[in-house]
C-alpha cells in the first residue's frame, strides 16, 4: 500500500461535506488502494455536529481511512496537507447579493491563503468551492506566495455537469455521451456555458452538439440561462444551496487533476489565467483544461466568434470588479 495523503476538507460540518467525505473516504478521488489521513475542519460552535460526522465515517469501517483529525484549530488543519477541499464559506441564502457573500467570506480565504503558506505542503492541490469560489481562490493564492499559482483552483465543475445533464436530457442520451462542455469565467450568473466545441455520441454517431439539437434559439438562450442560473434554482426549490451534485463536481475535479483526463476530452476549471483566449492574466477565470501528469493546462486553438468574445468579456469584467472588491475588504 502506498503511503497515506493528507487530505483537507472545510466546512466538515456542513451539508456539502456531508455528501462529499464518504466519496472522498472510500477512494472515488484519490484511488481505490491510496489510504487517507481526513483532517476536518469547522468552527469552534460546529464541532459537536462534526464529533457525529466522524462517529458516521467510523461507521462506515471504510479501509482506506487512517485517520481522522477532526479540528477547530487552522494550523492543525493545513499542516502537511497533499489536498485541500475549502468547502467551508457562508452559504448564498435566497435574495443574497453576491458582493455580500464576498465581503463575508474573503477574510475566510485571507486566513486560509496564510494557512496554506505557512503549514501546507508546497505541492498541494487546492479547490475552493466556497462562493464566489474563483475570487476566494485568487484571495487564497494571493496570501499563499509560497505555494505555486497553478496549486489553486475554483469549482466550475459543478457549472459543467450542468451543461452536460441539459444537452444529454435534451438529445435524450446518457450523460456522459456528451463531451467537451465548456465553462467559460466566473462562477456565477455571468458564467458562460459553451457548446460550440462539444460533441455528443448518438446511435454510435459523434456529431457536434449544435448539429445533433438542430435548435440554435435554445441553445442560444434557454440553455445558457438554465445553467447560469441552477444554483439559484435549487436554492429556491430547497431553501438550501446545491450540496449532492456540489459534492459530486468538487470529486470530479479532483479526481481528474489527480489521475488526468482522458485523450481528447478536456473539463473546465477556474484556474489562473495566462492570458490564453484574451483573458487578463491572473484573473481566477474558468477554462477549459487538459490534464496529464498533475499538470493542467488550458486548451489552446478554440474558435470564439464574436457572440462568444462578448459572453467571455461579460463574465471577465464581473471578475475584475470581484477582485478589486476582495483586495479593498482585505485590507478592511
Amino acid at each position: 500500500m502506498p503511503e497515506p495523503i493528507k487530505v483537507l476538507v472545510t466546512g466538515a460540518a456542513g451539508q456539502i461535506a456531508y455528501s462529499l467525505l464518504y466519496s472522498v473516504a472510500k477512494g472515488d478521488v484519490f484511488g481505490k488502494d491510496q489510504p487517507i489521513i481526513l483532517v476536518l475542519l469547522d468552527i469552534t460552535p460546529m464541532m459537536e455536529v462534526l464529533k457525529g460526522v466522524v462517529m458516521e465515517l467510523q461507521d462506515c469501517a471504510l479501509p482506506l481511512v487512517q485517520e481522522m483529525i477532526p479540528t477547530d484549530k487552522i494550523e492543525e488543519a493545513f499542516k502537511d496537507i497533499d489536498a485541500a477541499l475549502l468547502v467551508g464559506a457562508m452559504p448564498r441564502r435566497d435574495g443574497m447579493e453576491r458582493k455580500d457573500l464576498l465581503a463575508a467570506n474573503v477574510k475566510i480565504f485571507q486566513e486560509q491563503g496564510k494557512a496554506l503558506d505557512h503549514y501546507a505542503k508546497k505541492t498541494v492541490k487546492v479547490v475552493v468551492v466556497g462562493n464566489p469560489a474563483n475570487t476566494n481562490a485568487f484571495i487564497c493564492s494571493k496570501f499563499a506566495p509560497s505555494i505555486p499559482k497553478e496549486n489553486f483552483s475554483a469549482l466550475t465543475r459543478l457549472d459543467q455537469n450542468r451543461a452536460q445533464a441539459q444537452i444529454a436530457g435534451r438529445l435524450n442520451v446518457p450523460n456522459n455521451a456528451v463531451k467537451n462542455c465548456i465553462i467559460w469565467g466566473n462562477h456565477s450568473s455571468t458564467q458562460f456555458p459553451d457548446v460550440s466545441h462539444a460533441t455528443v455520441t448518438k446511435n454510435g454517431v459523434v456529431q457536434p452538439v449544435a448539429e445533433a439539437v438542430k435548435d440554435d434559439h435554445w441553445l442560444n438562450n434557454e440553455f445558457i440561462k438554465t445553467v447560469q442560473n441552477r444554483g439559484a434554482a435549487v436554492i429556491k426549490a430547497r431553501k438550501l444551496s446545491s450540496a449532492m451534485s456540489a459534492a459530486k463536481a468538487i470529486c470530479d475535479h479532483m479526481r481528474d487533476w489527480w489521475f488526468g483526463t482522458h485523450e481528447g476530452e478536456w473539463v473546465s476549471m477556474a484556474v489562473p489565467s495566462d492570458g490564453s483566449y484574451e483573458i487578463e492574466q491572473d484573473l481566477m477565470y474558468s477554462f477549459p483544461v487538459n490534464i496529464k501528469n498533475g499538470k493542467y493546462t488550458i486548451v489552446q486553438g478554440l474558435k470564439i466568434d464574436d457572440n462568444a468574445r462578448e459572453k467571455m468579456n461579460v463574465t471577465m469584467k464581473e471578475l475584475k470588479e470581484e477582485r478589486e472588491m476582495a483586495l479593498a475588504a482585505c485590507q478592511e
